[in-house]
């Protein structure tokens, strides 16, 4: 087997664990001040399974459309997109 031929194994077998890879990303920007896996920490409320699905798409948009008070969160939901708002519900929210 060539080294390229073992790149494209190697890349192949990975393949299932780098589709998680970008909200595990978003994610973890969450972490440095909710906590390892959004359980909260310092009086920064936790946000893992913490409210129901459309709860937390409502609650990010109103911090990144200036609507609801924030210290930062504001400042940080401006960087998110629809798209990686909802993925960061699928991965924090409670579900039903």
């Amino acid at each position: 087997m060539t080294w390229r031929s073992l790149s494209v194994v190697a890349l192949l077998a990975a393949a299932p664990t780098m589709a998680n890879t970008p909200v595990e990303l978003l994610a973890g920007g969450c972490q440095g001040c909710h906590g390892v896996a959004g359980a909260g920490a310092n009086g920064i409320p936790m946000i893992m399974r913490a409210q129901p699905h459309e709860d937390f798409i409502a609650t990010m948009r109103a911090f990144r459309d200036n609507q609801r008070e924030a210290t930062v969160m504001g400042r940080i939901a401006r960087g998110y997109t629809d798209a990686e708002i909802a993925a960061l519900a699928a991965h924090f929210a409670r579900q039903p």
